[in-house]
């Protein structure tokens, strides 16, 4: 267990890389969906027409970016509370991390059609907002 925690710094600068790697996540997601769906430079005009009308792994990756989206807020307001309320930097570092990863693999299991692995990843992202909040709600006693 200490070589996992080893690769991650106990800085708060590692908890704002994260949420700074998750918020570009979404727009990593609506590149991949332009590439798979054949964009061209005359859709720039009206692109989001234009990832309405993806089908396969473009229309994936367009759902996994509006995915992202969503889940976003909950995930870097869990981060901020959980630095509010001096919860270890060490914890929200690895937590915030994992998130990450499993917001990645998430995105790869939307893309790869894999439904049940991505509701399961989903859960798992979700789960880490969840342990966070928790964990500011267990110093702040």
């Amino acid at each position: 267990m200490n070589v996992f925690f080893g690769l991650i710094p106990d800085t708060a600068a590692a908890a704002i890389w994260a949420m700074v790697v998750a918020s570009l996540l979404p727009l990593a997601m609506a590149l991949i969906a332009k590439v798979f769906g054949g964009f061209n430079l005359a859709d720039n005009a009206h692109p989001r027409d234009f990832l309405q009308h993806t089908t396969g792994a473009a229309a994936r990756a367009n759902a996994a970016q509006q995915n992202s989206y969503e889940t976003l807020p909950v995930f870097l307001a869990a981060v901020v509370v959980a630095m509010l309320f001096f919860v270890p930097q060490l914890i929200i570092n690895t937590v915030a991390w994992l998130y990450v990863l499993i917001r990645v693999g998430y995105c790869a299991a939307y893309i790869a059609n894999l439904a049940t692995f991505r509701s399961i990843l989903w859960g798992l992202s979700i789960a880490c907002c969840l342990m966070l909040f928790y964990l500011a709600i267990r110093v702040s006693f």
